[in-house]
């Protein structure tokens, strides 16, 4: 296993553009890090960096305590898995995984016994005879993956593995992925624009855009606690909703709006010290419920006009207006509201977030 560190790393092109920030991260030994955001964010790119494939303009990267800035793929020790899996197509899937080991000239026997306990951990013994071609997606995949793991290195890159997948093959491929970094304990790094595979797979998120890391944490850190709008927004399906307005006397005024709100608690000492101040609350759609089973609880209601309901077996999504924004709700699929009409909809307290609208950052 190895630990990494990047240090104020940069990427810029000849033509001055500038595609990676100021980046800063330490990764420790055995972790599963994944890197995701929107296209064009820099995360292949910061990936490419890591392996190689990218010169660092300027900053540093150490693999074990060595700085690798200028060694080539192969020295760095590290294995990478594309998009397009790159296959042999005229190998068979044992000749596929042994290629690499051949060419480093291990014996025969050697190479015969790790393909095989590959292909056992992978669930590919018995397709080993067969040619690329005569493989769905996921078992292309699961071969570029064991291509990856045979040679026993330490670190793993993957770029957008499981785009190529099916919805259900790409679930299915989230877990055996997990499952192999697992057994074998590698240094894993995974790149994906996806956030469900990021939420379900990594043991930390980097969250990336235009070039700069908005946020490092736990699935879990990231969901509950982001550190800005772009992170709240982007974490979560549906996405956070965010409704404008200001802090006026300890209160949420929606722009162009009569309405405010008590958000009661913290928030009243927050709009306070935020007066005048331009503000956007955040909630999530699964926070919400039907304003009818409220009771007495702290927090906000709101009378939606509801123009859309989508049933998706275990909840629903709500999709409604209220005083000129859109909003999301999920809620529990027997308590679906009629479409093209009005109804009321609870936010508890602890489900709110602010934010500053000017810099986006949360106010905490």
């Amino acid at each position: 296993m190895s630990n990494m560190v990047l240090k104020n790393v940069n990427k810029i092109y000849p033509n001055g553009f500038q595609a990676i920030h100021d980046f800063n991260l330490e990764i420790k030994n055995g972790e599963f890090i994944v890197f995701v955001g929107p296209s064009g964010c820099g995360k292949s790119t910061t990936l490419r960096m890591i392996a190689g494939l990218e010169e660092i303009t300027s900053g540093d990267f150490f693999i074990e305590d060595k700085r690798v800035n200028d060694l080539s793929p192969r020295q760095r020790g590290i294995s990478m898995i594309f998009q397009s899996y790159a296959l042999y197509p005229n190998m068979t899937v044992y000749e596929n995984m042994a290629f690499g080991l051949q060419l480093k000239g291990y014996d025969a026997e050697i190479i015969e016994k790790r393909v095989k306990k590959t292909a056992k951990i992978l669930g590919l013994t018995d397709y080993l005879d067969r040619m690329p071609r005569e493989l769905s997606g996921g078992q292309r995949q699961r071969v570029a993956v064991g291509r990856a793991i045979i040679r026993k290195v330490d670190i793993f890159l993957m770029d957008e593995p499981l785009s190529n997948l099916d919805a259900k093959q790409r679930v299915t491929m989230r877990s055996e992925i997990t499952a192999i970094h697992r057994k074998i304990g590698a240094t894993t790094i995974y790149v994906t624009h996806d956030q469900t595979e990021a939420m379900t797979m990594a043991d930390r998120i980097v969250v990336m855009k235009d070039g700069w890391v908005q946020q490092v944490g736990t699935p879990k850190e990231l969901y509950f606690e982001p550190a800005n709008q772009f992170v709240a927004g982007f974490i979560g399906e549906p996405p956070m909703n965010f409704i404008k307005g200001s802090a006026q006397g300890g209160r949420f005024h929606i722009n162009d709006s009569k309405v405010s709100f008590e958000l009661g608690g913290n928030f009243t000492g927050l709009l306070k010290q935020n007066e005048g101040k331009a503000v956007t609350l955040g909630f999530r759609p699964e926070a919400a419920m039907l304003s009818s089973a409220a009771g007495n609880a702290e927090g906000i209601k709101i009378d939606a006009y509801v123009n859309l309901t989508e049933l998706l077996g275990d909840n629903a999504n709500i999709y409604g207006s209220f005083e000129g924004t859109d909003l999301i709700f999920k809620l529990d699929p027997h308590d679906i509201p009629k479409r093209h009409a009005g109804c009321g909809f609870f936010i508890p307290g602890s489900s709110l977030y602010l934010f500053d609208s000017e810099t986006e950052e949360r106010i905490k």
